[in-house]
């Protein structure tokens, strides 16, 4: 068997159709919404979570629609350049969530649970730079309420 660069440098290896097969493959992966986002670890009090960032018009629009399921201690993180107010609704959402609406310097200010398929908006009632969505249920679970910090949040 030959080697990777061997085959790359073989007469027979067609260049032009890999790329073109790589190319059409990745543009197949991002039409279908298949890119990867970033993960960072969060804290809850004393519970540690991993969660996605949403940090673009695209990635905070198509949130977690269409999953099935999200695991334990994980979650997405919306995250927005600059404090505004914020609206979520649960379009094409097929888990039970609750939002956490967090202010620029981490604290929780309004925590809420939605319900899947439900398509009326919940809107915070200040300006906000971040939201925090998880399984429904596990603010409480973490012992955090409005008023308690989560720590590292992405600076923007």
């Amino acid at each position: 068997m030959k080697n990777s660069a061997a085959r790359i440098f073989s007469p027979d290896f067609n260049f032009k159709h890999t790329a073109r097969t790589v190319l059409f493959v990745t543009l197949l992966l991002v039409s279908f919404g298949c890119t990867a986002l970033e993960r960072i670890p969060l804290s809850l009090g004393n519970t540690a979570i991993d969660v996605e960032v949403a940090d673009s018009p695209e990635t905070r629009a198509k949130g977690l629609m269409g999953r099935k399921s999200l695991p334990d201690n994980q979650g997405m993180l919306f995250v927005f350049s600059r404090d505004q107010r914020l609206s979520f609704w649960m379009k094409n959402t097929e888990i039970p969530l609750s939002v956490a609406y967090i202010s620029s310097d981490g604290t929780i200010r309004e925590i809420h649970d939605l319900e899947p398929h439900n398509e009326i908006p919940v809107t915070s009632m200040r300006s906000l730079r971040y939201a925090l969505e998880m399984n429904q249920g596990a603010f409480s679970a973490a012992g955090v309420s409005p008023g308690d910090k989560v720590g590292g949040l992405p600076l923007k």
